[in-house]
């Protein structure tokens, strides 16, 4: 099944005329998450043809405008598509204050629940959770509170070699077992090995969004072998001291945060508008970590089924 990131928006404080401002897109297992708003989110949507509908679950990272002023008018619109389902927002707790003076002549009409969930910016916390997926935030460290997300498919126990199965004789009784690792022993003593019995089981995928932060150590402790990681590049290697003043990254200290984590592949975003094309930002961090991409506008990133090796 999907595992798959896309980019609606890639740039920092401001859109430019070929970037919109941060908001993507991560089709987990057929749930839709959108992470992050800002301004044109719901034109990105239109345009990379994602349903409104499908999208219950959003996910703020935190309260600065280019993170979330696109989210009364993807509400709005959500709205006026006559869409019922609830719709879920994982943010700071300030969130809701800021937006109920215009969500309030929504009110009487809008159709659906808006159910907010406040954040932990002091560790760790598990926010979502269902039979297949579950979701945490972790802090940042930026101007304001800020949150980290990370996505993670939960263990799915390998599928078994019925022909092997029928071929031994196996009971129904220890099926289980053999699916959770046991090898199985007949009536005469004889061991069956679990990796002759199960196909090879599939590894769970993790994807981790970091935004509008300074690199920290407990960040890439917390996002150690992600498959994928976004991590903000607001800045190049030149501008290392406006990024610390600010509370952002440099393409290269991005690039040694992924290495750290030995992540699988590092995506580069948020980048400023005083530089007029990301090209550089690839090259810095391609230095360090050279399986490095770009999160351009409309850019799709899939994380690919992978099998691992029965151990017994």
């Amino acid at each position: 099944m999907t595992f798959e990131v896309t980019i609606l928006g890639s740039s920092s404080a401001i859109p430019t005329a070929e970037r919109y401002l941060t908001a993507q897109v991560l089709r987990a297992l057929e749930r839709y998450f959108l992470i992050d708003c800002g301004e044109g989110t719901q034109i990105r949507l239109r345009q990379m043809k994602f349903s409104f509908e499908r999208i219950r679950n959003i996910f703020i990272s935190h309260l600065h405008g280019d993170h979330f002023y696109g989210l009364p008018g993807f509400i709005s619109t959500r709205n006026m598509m006559g869409i019922k389902s609830d719709l879920h927002i994982w943010s700071h707790s300030d969130l809701k204050q800021l937006l109920d003076p215009l969500l309030d002549h929504l009110k009487e009409d809008l159709g659906f629940r808006l159910v907010f969930h406040p954040l932990n910016f002091k560790k760790p916390d598990q926010i979502y959770s269902d039979e297949k997926l579950e979701v945490w935030s972790f802090p940042l460290s930026h101007r304001i509170s800020c949150c980290g997300f990370l996505f993670r498919e939960k263990p799915v126990l390998p599928n078994l070699i019925r022909e092997q199965i029928n071929y031994y004789q196996i009971p129904v009784s220890q099926l289980r077992a053999i699916k959770e690792g046991a090898d199985y022993v007949n009536e005469n003593g004889r061991v069956i090995p679990y990796s002759q019995l199960v196909y090879p089981p599939v590894k769970p995928r993790s994807y981790a969004f970091c935004t509008d932060t300074i690199p920290l150590d407990s960040v890439a402790e917390f996002v150690r072998d992600v498959d994928l990681l976004y991590h903000e590049a607001t800045f190049l290697a030149k501008d290392e001291a406006v990024a610390s003043q600010t509370f952002h990254t440099t393409a290269p200290q991005a690039a040694r945060l992924a290495l750290q984590a030995n992540v699988d592949k590092l995506i580069l975003g948020h980048f400023s508008t005083r530089y007029r094309r990301p090209d550089p930002f690839l090259e810095e961090a391609q230095e360090i970590f050279p399986n490095t991409a770009l999160a351009i506008d409309g850019a799709r990133f899939s994380i690919p089924l992978q099998k691992i090796a029965c151990q017994s």
